[in-house]
């Protein structure tokens, strides 16, 4: 099954344009969520991660706060 994934970013965040140019070099498809334009969908990831930071992928229904390569990796079966 391919996995549904979305990055909740805002366009001054480095670490999100990091994470999406990661993903593209694995040609990995995702979602791109504006958090600073989208306040709907800001107040619904806050709340479902707890966090009020970017970049937060979605990965099916995981959610990783951050780059966090290493655990995006694990999610998406990549070899680091």
């Amino acid at each position: 099954m391919k996995e549904k994934i979305k990055i909740y970013s805002t366009p001054t965040c480095s670490a999100c344009y990091v994470l999406k140019m990661f993903l593209k070099e694995h040609n990995i498809d995702f979602q791109e969520i504006d958090v600073s334009q989208d306040e709907k969908a800001r107040e619904e990831i806050i709340e479902r991660s707890g966090k009020i930071e970017v970049p937060i992928i979605e990965i099916d229904d995981e959610i990783v706060v951050g780059f966090d390569k290493k655990e995006i990796c694990r999610l998406l079966n990549i070899k680091e």
